[in-house]
């Protein structure tokens, strides 16, 4: 199994590849468009502005890569703002059109008593009709890090998770092949580490 972990210049990916070393897994740091077609799975990390990634992502013709991978019914996994690039645009400062893998839009936290960015451990609780396998042998609640200011809206037949913080929004989402965790997998001990597991052996 070749794992791709993609690399956008947006955020530490040290962290991630530390994980899958972790879990038993390996992976290589891709930044080629064109090798996308020799692997297995590929995941999308990042921490940053939407924006700016779905610049980098397109003046390298990363994006067009990602999107052909994703036809052939291969696994992508998006994490955080990696999750967020799936979908179809964000108000991140502005309006900007993303892969559109997935319908829906990436909102922002409205103000509230609550801190803006939603930062810190949290309870993700699975939707009760869509057990998907990135949560094998989990539980229905479990807690995971977070750190984020903007959350994705979408149908719920993408829904495969909850989180509340003010607002009941989207954690973490499956539609096919392609998979997204809003918190990061990589921070959230025991917990994140079976997810990444978990994905890797699918």
């Amino acid at each position: 199994m070749k794992l791709a972990v993609i690399n956008y210049n947006m955020g530490n990916l040290a962290s991630v590849l530390n994980a899958i070393k972790r879990v038993g897994g390996e992976a290589i740091v891709e930044s080629e468009p064109n090798n996308l077609k020799n692997y297995d799975k590929i995941l999308l990390p990042g921490v940053g502005a939407f924006g700016d990634a779905m610049r980098s992502l397109r003046e390298t013709g990363m994006d067009n890569a990602i999107l052909e991978f994703a036809k052939t019914g291969k696994n992508i996994f998006g994490i955080c703002l990696g999750l967020q690039l799936l979908f179809d645009e964000s108000e991140e400062f502005g309006i900007h059109r993303g892969l559109g893998l997935i319908e829906g839009k990436v909102k922002r936290f409205q103000k509230s008593n609550l801190k803006v960015p939603h930062m810190g451990w949290n309870l993700l609780t699975q939707t009760e009709n869509h057990k998907s396998p990135i949560f094998k042998d989990l539980p229905t609640d479990l807690y995971l890090y977070f750190v984020h200011s903007y959350y994705v809206e979408t149908a719920y037949k993408y829904k495969i998770s909850h989180t509340n913080y003010g607002i009941e929004f989207t954690s973490a989402i499956q539609h096919e092949n392609i998979f997204g965790l809003q918190p990061h997998p990589e921070k959230s001990h025991d917990n994140g580490l079976k997810i990444l597991k978990n994905f890797i052996e699918l």
